[in-house]
């Protein structure tokens, strides 16, 4: 056992710390096919002047510290790879405010996304960013969620008013305000969102919330290639279409679900969209989208107004991991996203599906096409050297191929452990701009160190 944590014990509550072995396993590994390490110790902190008493106990000793809520990332962001301190904030679960005429709510960090809509839906409100995992939204502030809905609401940076962050000498600061535009000082809620506990903790957030809309309808499209697919795509946002939702299904996915669902839709490239709006507008988007859908080669669509035909249209997109792991076997997923400018889409996509036809790895593509970003699941033995080698080499390709066509490495997983070794490549010169902001706040990497900042 670690010897500072009698020492912690004395600084915090000693009922907040813990060293059981199964809360270690679990606080030591995430979603992703990162391999686990264990923290010497977990501190659950109940409010901000917990949070602050560790991270001064930590700096001072230079122990890691890693923040973390329910362990759904991707890319092993909360895994502590040095130790140290796990700091678990789902204690820290308040909705602490509902401001309805500001179209504002301010939450604690260990708030899931869940628990909010439920809360919002008294006051006619929801929050739109939609990861499809319940996580929590401080750790959607921390790698800068995204998801389904960021076609039309934006993604996890756009939803942020103000941040409360703990710094790592446990200075507590504000990033932001209430007001809903600044020109006051630099942008300090982009530079905290996104960046993955590596600058700072996050004990409290402002958010907006939205009107849920009077009607919502739903529709699934299947296409002859994946180039009519984003063609269509393309033309619905040409065409000031306020589409909410815009998902792309490849065939290979279509086929694992009605595998796994027994269902039958057409295993063909798909697309998955939702239209928001007052039920009149609704009407015509819903009639200029089936225009353009027919003008580039849809061979069958469904549109659901009902709630019930809605969540059963859209389960074919949703149950798609659930199916990968019900067929994985003894198998791992991994599951790794970029994003490309809408025009390069096409081609990345079947890049992509090129790599993997190529391979004997089992893989499928799907993504927010809308924005660009798409996702490749990958079924691999991670006992198997081999089969995790060549995981690793179509991830690299895929990475490649973005990067030199204008995209990101990730569009909404995040950086963590996986895709650390591409932020040079990336962001070149930029790069040595964020690893001085970080030596600037966190001076002695204490705050989850070997992420985002490798070299």
């Amino acid at each position: 056992m670690a010897g500072y944590i009698d020492e912690l014990k004395k600084v915090i509550d000693e009922e907040l710390v813990t060293v059981n072995e199964t809360i270690l396993e679990l606080h030591g590994r995430d979603e992703s096919y990162h391999e686990p390490r264990l923290p010497d110790v977990v501190v659950f902190p109940r409010n901000k002047e917990d949070v602050s008493k560790v991270l001064q106990f930590a700096n001072e000793r230079k122990i890691p510290v890693v923040p973390f809520g329910l362990g759904t990332s991707l890319e092993g962001h909360v895994i502590p790879v040095n130790g140290g301190i796990s700091l678990d904030l789902s204690q820290m679960n308040a909705i602490v405010e509902v401001k309805e005429s500001d179209f504002l709510v301010k939450v604690q960090p260990g708030v899931t996304r869940s628990v909010l809509n439920k809360e919002l839906k008294k006051y006619g409100l929801f929050f739109t960013v939609d990861p499809g995992a319940d996580a929590t939204l401080g750790g959607m502030a921390a790698t800068n969620a995204s998801g389904t809905t960021s076609v039309r609401y934006g993604i996890m940076r756009d939803q942020v008013r103000d941040l409360e962050v703990v710094l790592a000498n446990g200075d507590i600061i504000h990033t932001g305000s209430l007001a809903a535009k600044s020109s006051s000082g630099i942008h300090l809620n982009g530079m905290f969102v996104g960046s993955e506990g590596t600058l700072g903790v996050i004990t409290e957030l402002t958010l907006k919330v939205y009107g849920i809309p009077e009607a919502i309808t739903a529709a699934r499209a299947v296409f002859p290639s994946v180039k009519n697919a984003v063609d269509a795509v393309v033309g619905i946002l040409a065409g000031g279409i306020p589409v909410a939702r815009i998902e792309f299904v490849d065939a290979e996915s279509v086929k694992k679900v009605n595998e796994y669902m027994e269902t039958d839709y057409e295993e063909s490239t798909t697309l998955f969209m939702e239209f928001h709006g007052n039920e009149a507008g609704l009407a015509q988007d819903v009639e200029f989208a089936t225009e353009i859908l027919k003008d580039h080669g849809c061979l069958n669509f469904q549109f659901e107004a009902d709630s019930k035909a809605r969540n059963q249209l859209w389960e074919a997109r949703h149950n798609l991991l659930y199916a990968y792991k019900h067929t994985a076997g003894k198998k791992s997923i991994m599951l790794t996203d970029v994003s490309v400018p809408v025009s390069e889409l096409t081609g990345a996509i079947l890049h992509t599906r090129g790599l993997i036809d190529a391979s004997a790895i089992e893989g499928s593509i799907v993504g927010h096409v809308g924005d660009g970003n798409y996702h490749v699941l990958l079924l691999m033995d991670k006992e198997n050297p081999e089969e995790v080698k060549e995981g690793e080499r179509i991830n690299e390709e895929i990475v490649h191929y973005a990067l030199k066509r204008g995209g990101t490495c990730t569009g909404e997983h995040g950086v963590g452990l996986g895709k650390a070794k591409y932020q040079r490549l990336e962001h070149g010169a930029a790069y040595e701009v964020m690893k001085s902001i970080k030596k600037t706040l966190d001076p002695n990497g204490i705050l989850n160190p070997g992420k985002i900042f490798v070299d």
